[in-house]
């Protein structure tokens, strides 16, 4: 056997150029697959971060009517949907792939949230308790987070994001300032950010709508004093911390059945849903991914077309090497020897090909991303896989030039010339 692939590598050094040219299709296969599927997973990445985040892995439910959010601004909440209870927020965190779990209350706030002669023109007021900063994953940049003393002794303190800051402070220190919230004053206690500052990449039009990125900013009060600004009986959402971002499905759906559970009458209408960010990822993936594997099915044919190019080079490697077959064979060389050595010549020339296809992929993977900015990611699995699938081809169209040198007749073969 190791005879074989030292005689596969005399045959290469001896004929250099032919060689090159004989892997050249193989190589540009391989590089196109290589390019072509780092990008792939890189933009698949990229679309799961932009809708996920950077880790937060939080996951929302909410009630909805039919394929909307229910609006308690303008609906009346129906008698069968109950008041969620510390029980069921209990059985919620008790799910093993929920980390942590905190209800809330939501209104958006147009032009209802100000400071002074400074309107906020677009925002949302969050009624929460003191875990829904930590759940949402939100760090305090200045002052203090809201306390469990603040939500008993309902207390009409406030938390800020940066965006409120800005909007009604102008730069200066909000901690202590009156906010006026749907004419109701609320002192800043704190000014928050997200823990991990992620922003989604927005390169076009229908990726800023498809991300949703809002200018809008988060005020956050307990939800005691909720029923000061808006009503006792709104229904309340959730929000959810999976322990990972591939949990976040199955946690956003086991949290659905539960509240789910709560509604005393059924109706196919109004039912609890979560907001699954990364079902939308790996539906946008899929679509990426549909496109470019055609591109992968394309680039796969110039392969043929090299594994093509071995076995012609290979028939005249037989034809030129008749007197050598026939000389092994009248020594006592098997078919099966004779059989190996072409072979083992075709598949480490293809496997050749293909390393050098994985470098030069990878290096036009980098230079693609540079010019246009879309992501990659190599993938050393399909590397591997694709240098294996480079010396099978070889293999596979190295068998008929193994088999027309294997059958030569050792007689006939030592009298060609």
């Amino acid at each position: 056997m190791l005879e074989n692939f030292r005689e596969a590598f005399d045959g290469i050094r001896s004929h250099k150029l032919r060689s090159a040219l004989t892997m050249l299709g193989i190589i540009i296969g391989i590089a196109s697959i290589i390019a072509i599927s780092s990008t792939i997973m890189g933009t698949n990445e990229q679309i799961k971060q932009n809708l996920v985040g950077s880790g937060s892995n939080v996951v929302t439910v909410r009630l909805y009517q039919g394929d909307y959010p229910f609006e308690s601004a303008w609906s009346t909440v129906p008698e069968y949907i109950a008041p969620l209870t510390d029980e069921t927020l209990e059985e919620i965190r008790a799910v093993p792939e929920i980390a942590s779990a905190a209800y809330y209350a939501q209104r958006d706030g147009y032009g209802q949230i100000r400071s002074g002669s400074n309107a906020l023109s677009a925002g949302t007021v969050y009624g929460v308790d003191r875990a829904f900063p930590d759940v949402y994953g939100y760090t305090v940049r200045a002052g203090r987070s809201l306390t469990e003393s603040d939500c008993l002794n309902f207390r009409k303190v406030a938390m800020i994001d940066e965006t409120v800051s800005a909007a009604l402070f102008s730069g200066r220190n909000p901690v202590g300032q009156t906010i006026d919230i749907n004419g109701e004053p609320y002192v800043v206690i704190g000014e928050f950010t997200r823990a991990s500052d992620f922003r989604p990449k927005v390169n076009t039009l229908d990726e800023y709508f498809t991300y949703n990125q809002s200018s809008g900013g988060k005020v956050l009060i307990p939800f005691s004093t909720w029923p000061v600004l808006f009503r006792y009986d709104e229904p309340l959402s959730l929000v959810i911390r999976a322990v990972n971002t591939d949990s976040m499905t199955v946690a956003g759906r086991k949290a659905e059945e539960i509240l789910n559970s709560t509604i005393a009458q059924e109706n196919p209408e109004v039912r609890y849903k979560s907001e699954d960010l990364l079902e939308q990822a790996k539906n946008l993936q899929e679509l990426s991914s549909a496109t470019n594997r055609q591109l992968i099915l394309v680039a796969g044919i110039s392969l043929v077309v090299g594994g093509i190019g071995v076995m012609n080079i290979m028939l005249v490697s037989v034809t030129e090497r008749t007197p050598e077959i026939g000389l092994k064979k009248a020594l006592g060389a098997r078919r099966r020897r004779i059989s190996a050595q072409f072979l083992i010549e075709a598949g480490v020339l293809t496997c050749f090909g293909g390393i050098l296809g994985v470098l030069v992929g990878i290096g036009l993977a980098y230079g693609i991303s540079r010019v246009s900015g879309v992501p990659i990611f190599i993938s050393w699995y399909i590397v591997l896989l694709t240098v294996v699938f480079s010396f099978v081809i070889g293999m596979v169209f190295g068998a008929i030039p193994a088999y027309r040198a294997a059958r030569l007749d050792p007689i006939e073969a030592l009298r060609h010339e």
